[in-house]
């Protein structure tokens, strides 16, 4: 695939680091519209998600340093790159550090929490699309071998250096399957903002199990290299935090209120 956009000098554009900031424009654009579907203020939502953008990068980008310092102190310029090339470790470091900044701001802005997560669904969905899109041109989160007519080959050796992508190997194309997966959890989301008896929380949860649902099936087509594989075999760390998703989200769509015919 194509790992790099372009590069002038020694200035070197990845192509996740592109299309995964264009997530980001299209996610807070989003919110501008959700925002107001669930009754809160666009600002909160503007503000409470750059700074979760900011501080997921701040803290996966550090991490990235730190394991690279050898290289960084023999190629220097390869800093300018290095703030947008992409690791499964360093976007689930990312994604923590998102989430509790996320938190703070709604607990400093004493938000509503369910309608916030509801707020937030479409655009992150959409946001997940395209980083899923970026890994597939940078290499990242690859497939499995296969030989199946829509398999892809990698043969870019940048691609193995910063992804690991195996090259000249046919694999699936899962961040194709998982972008498309996401794009239909966007959509779901998104048109469930305009059913009226929703309730605050209805959303957040049925984008955990979707999403999560989406995780899960994906990961059956990655390969499972440095993911934490169960001892037995049958499944990922990825996917156990899939199931997690769904049964959080089950929880969210239960209704909790006291039934008015109890005794």
């Amino acid at each position: 695939m194509h790992p790099i956009l372009f590069q002038l000098g020694p200035l070197v554009v990845p192509s996740y680091g592109a299309v995964a900031a264009l997530g980001v424009f299209l996610a807070l654009a989003l919110t501008q519209f959700t925002a107001r579907r669930v009754a809160l203020d666009p600002r909160h939502a503007w503000n409470m998600l750059v700074l979760a953008i900011f501080s997921a990068l701040a803290v996966s980008r550090l991490l990235l340093i730190v394991m690279n310092l050898g290289d960084l102190r023999h190629h220097p310029s390869w800093l300018l790159a290095i703030a947008m090339v992409h690791h499964p470790l360093l976007s689930a470091v990312g994604i923590l550090g998102g989430l509790i900044a996320a938190l703070v701001y709604v607990r400093w802005a004493r938000l509503p929490l369910l309608s916030v997560a509801d707020c937030l669904a479409a655009p992150l969905a959409v946001g997940m699309a395209a980083e899923q899109l970026g890994a597939l041109l940078a290499g990242s989160d690859f497939g499995r071998e296969s030989q199946s007519a829509h398999a892809i080959i990698y043969t870019s050796a940048i691609a193995a250096r910063w992804s690991g992508a195996p090259l000249y190997v046919a694999v699936y194309p899962v961040q194709a399957y998982a972008a498309i997966g996401a794009l239909v959890v966007a959509a779901i989301t998104f048109g469930w903002l305009f059913i009226p008896r929703s309730r605050p929380g209805d959303i957040a949860g049925i984008w955990l199990i979707a999403t999560g649902a989406s995780l899960f099936l994906t990961e059956f087509f990655r390969d499972w290299e440095g993911r934490g594989v169960l001892p037995s075999g049958i499944a990922d760390t990825p996917q156990l935090v899939a199931l997690a998703m769904v049964l959080c989200g089950g929880l969210l769509l239960l209704d909790w209120r006291p039934s008015r015919h109890a005794v």
